[in-house]
């Protein structure tokens, strides 16, 4: 398996992966696919990594894209996700993969942490905590809340992923 940036060949491969993969997914509303299209159009997709098998196809993605918090964009702070496994290869270690070459890219950009909203089980064991109190969103139960900082302190407030994680079906809600 090879991690590497997305190419633009690969933008279909990715819908489609991100797709199946949340098929099914009771916490998801079926716009993850969606979501990346929007933060590729909007110029906010900072990284966007894929797993790629030895015969060439995309097994794997991940997404990342600057969050502002309390309306701040510009304190280095980026969120994490979507993360997507083709349905049959999860569980065998791509998405933690991923999700390592993703934070190790994230530390070479200078990157002062990262946000996801996620799994408790899934993340700490790459370093994240809660964030709660610390940094909030509303909406979100504050346990699936969880940072990863590279900064000696966290920010506090209000955490606001990029406008396109409202996007459904290409368009984005307004």
């Amino acid at each position: 398996m090879i991690i590497r940036d997305e190419r633009e060949s690969d933008v279909a491969a990715i819908r489609a992966l991100t797709e199946a993969a949340f098929a099914g997914v009771p916490q998801s509303h079926q716009t993850e696919a969606a979501v990346i299209d929007a933060l590729r159009a909007a110029g906010a997709l900072t990284l966007s990594l894929v797993a790629v098998d030895g015969a060439g196809e995309v097994v794997g993605h991940v997404a990342l894209s600057p969050v502002a918090i309390e309306g701040r964009a510009d304190l280095g702070w980026y969120g994490g996700g979507p993360l997507s496994v083709r349905p049959d290869l999860q569980r065998r270690g791509i998405g933690t993969a991923l999700v390592r070459a993703a934070f190790e890219r994230l530390r070479e950009i200078g990157a002062r942490g990262c946000v996801v909203v996620g799994d408790p089980d899934y993340y700490r064991r790459f370093g994240f905590t809660g964030a709660s109190p610390s940094l909030v969103m509303p909406g979100v139960p504050p346990e699936n809340v969880l940072v990863l900082t590279a900064a000696e302190e966290t920010p506090t407030g209000t955490v606001a992923f990029h406008e396109a994680f409202d996007a459904r079906d290409g368009t984005q809600r307004g």
